[in-house]
């Protein structure tokens, strides 16, 4: 029987489906920026700038670590901390991220500012996705500190939906990006000597995965 599908159909059929998953995907991004009450050109610049952020690192201080590089099994990178895989020599830089760590925050600030939330419900729902992430985030010999990825974002959204129903999307995102950012990576930062990673970046997973799209994600469920 003869083949009805040429390769040139193959990569057709590939090309349209990495298209349908972007756009599916900018709905979805659309559709979060519409629940956090954020106009649409302001959501895109915020989306480009975390894309272009993400690999900008900001250098902050150095940490003497107490690991030696023979102890240091190189792995691929991941988890909240990204780790280049760079030449030890008994330091960690530590720098934060922009499109990992101080977008999401400027954007938390801004949300709070425009919003009807309380600073108590605020600070109670970022406490809880902290204390949550710090639990459930592990330190990772020579890659930096990793955690589940649907953790947060669904601990955000509950939060969300149980202390602010009525502001439940802008309180999921705030709660999820800012109880990441402390609870699984400044509270880690004692950590941080004994893995012997030669950088640390504070928001590193960049911005779609890590910080950024747990509060993308937690603002959908919310």
């Amino acid at each position: 029987m003869k083949n009805q599908f040429s390769p040139a159909h193959l990569i057709l059929f590939l090309v349209l489906l990495v298209f349908l998953s972007i756009l599916i995907q900018l709905e979805l991004l659309v559709f979060a920026f519409e629940k956090l009450n954020v106009p649409p050109l302001l959501g895109l610049i915020i989306l480009m700038l975390s894309l272009f952020g993400s690999v900008v690192n900001i250098p902050v201080f150095r940490i003497k670590s107490d690991a030696f590089p023979s102890q240091i099994v190189q792995q691929k990178q991941w988890g909240i901390f990204r780790i280049p895989l760079q030449p030890f020599r008994n330091e960690t830089l530590i720098s934060v991220n922009l499109g990992g760590c101080l977008i999401p925050t400027a954007l938390s600030v801004y949300l709070f500012a425009n919003s009807e939330l309380t600073l108590i419900a605020t600070l109670i729902g970022i406490t809880i996705v902290a204390v949550v992430s710090y639990y459930f985030s592990r330190p990772i010999p020579g890659i930096g500190i990793g955690m589940p990825v649907l953790i947060a974002p669904i601990s955000a959204a509950l939060v969300g939906i149980y202390l602010e129903p009525e502001q439940s999307a802008p309180l999921a995102y705030i709660s999820g990006t800012l109880g990441v950012l402390i609870g699984a990576d400044l509270l880690h930062l004692k950590s941080i000597p004994r893995l012997g990673a030669p950088h640390a970046s504070i928001g590193g997973a960049g911005t779609f995965d890590g910080i950024f799209i747990t509060g993308i994600v937690a603002a959908i469920l919310a």
